[in-house]
């Protein structure tokens, strides 16, 4: 019987450090490319990049029944959309396959020195590639900690909470187009913006350039128009999870917003980290969420524990300057959980799409040091945070570089998400 790729006791041959993001355990899925390979499919292990196309090519696919008939070209796609429509019993089989290949007694690929210089290339010398084309992304709004933060803010200190907030999971659809890959720089944005002490509003740079920290699920499995997904199968819908950066232009988002949701102050751009963690990977770190009140309409009701422990952290890095962490939270404290999330979302009959990417909506914790917005941090500028350099922010500066990391951590094992990062350029 082989053995679970999440057992703590699996070991590789590859040298990987104590504590490191992408041990065996892990085998996060991804896409790079090299000048001389192009686009390929890969699995993280330690430092390296595990090529899924090179891996077919030596044959060490052969038995997956589940890759019967399939396409080599399919490890040779430019994201992981072709791969994912293979479905779950596909993903599981590479994901053990792999596994099975890096384990330190197999011999089958470790003492093949040139299948080894084919299939592992280091990380430092490819580019990362968005993960995932996403056909269609939504973003929540499911930290209750954030959502009375904002309240407060914006809203009324009494009564924090939108009237529906703890009856559904608020989303809304945002814009694929401006989803850029972990490093892309973000412009920022132009738009209407207009202060409280300003009498009209005005067209030019914003002047509250914020970071969100979020974490996003990629929907694996598709569904037909018309077709709700009982909450009891929504996680079978669900390939993994990345760290996720949803950029805010405060002041723009405040001056346009309308019930129907955010516009221009948030598609200028959102960035996605390179590494999905599975679902199955994460399965040992699975904690029950906060305490629903009142109880979620039936549709929504799931025992059982379906949050996950995330250590989250956020990163400020001045241009030429020092990076300080200035954040640090959790995914587990999300009020609404993906399932809840998916389930409301096709509970009207919208279909799902292979390759869809829904966002948390920030992720906040109860301490000053867990916000997970500057709007919070800073609370909307009247707090300016202190860096180590003397340098205070009230919100993003030009030459800004934000970085996002997010780990779970039990049994001596780590899976880690790697990082998302962008740096602020000015405003054209």
């Amino acid at each position: 019987m082989a053995t679970s790729p999440n057992s703590p006791t699996l070991r590789s041959w590859i040298d990987i450090p104590p504590h490191h993001d992408f041990p065996i355990q892990n085998l996060p899925f991804g896409v790079f490319t090299t000048e001389s390979s192009g686009p390929r499919l890969t699995v993280a292990i330690g430092d390296y990049a595990f090529d899924l196309y090179a891996a077919h090519q030596y044959h060490f696919f052969e038995d997956i029944p589940e890759l019967a008939g399939v396409e080599p070209k399919v490890f040779r796609r430019r994201s992981l959309n072709a791969f994912l429509r293979l479905g779950r019993p596909a993903w599981r089989a590479v994901r053990q396959r792999v596994s099975e290949l890096l384990r330190h007694d197999n011999p089958e690929l470790r003492d093949n020195a040139e299948a080894v210089r084919a299939c592992l290339v280091r990380q430092r010398d490819v580019t990362m590639l968005r993960p995932i084309k996403p056909q269609n992304y939504t973003d929540f709004y499911s930290s209750i900690e954030h959502a009375t933060n904002v309240g407060i803010m914006f809203r009324d200190p009494a009564n924090a909470l939108l009237p529906n907030w703890r009856h559904i999971p608020i989303g809304y659809h945002g814009r694929t187009s401006s989803i850029v890959a972990s490093g892309t720089p973000i412009r920022r944005p132009n738009g209407q913006r207009k202060a409280p002490d300003e009498t009209q509003p005005s067209f030019g740079p914003s002047r509250q350039l914020d970071f969100e920290l979020e974490m996003a699920f990629i929907v694996g499995q598709s569904t037909e128009l018309g077709q709700p997904v009982p909450i009891a199968q929504a996680e079978d819908h669900i390939f993994g999870l990345c760290l996720f950066n949803d950029w805010s232009a405060r002041d723009l988002q405040s001056w346009e917003y309308v019930p129907l949701g955010p516009f221009l102050g948030k598609n200028f751009g959102s960035s996605v980290a390179p590494w999905v963690v599975t679902l199955d990977a994460l399965e040992p770190f699975r904690i029950a969420g906060p305490v629903q009140e009142p109880a979620p309409l039936p549709y929504l009701q799931l025992p059982g524990a379906h949050n996950f422990d995330v250590h989250l952290e956020v990163a400020l890095q001045p241009e030429g300057g020092t990076e300080t962490t200035i954040s640090r939270s959790n995914f587990g404290l999300m009020y609404w959980n993906m399932a809840q999330q998916l389930a409301h979302h096709a509970s009207n009959g919208c279909n799902l799409e292979a390759g869809d990417l829904y966002a948390s909506g920030t992720i906040s914790g109860p301490t000053p040091d867990s916000l997970g917005s500057m709007l919070e941090l800073a609370w909307r500028g009247t707090r300016p945070l202190p860096l180590p350099d003397g340098s205070e922010r009230k919100f993003l500066l030009d030459g800004d570089t934000v970085t996002m990391r997010g780990y779970a951590e039990k049994d001596g094992v780590r899976i880690g998400f790697g990082e998302v990062s962008g740096q602020v350029l000015p405003a054209l």
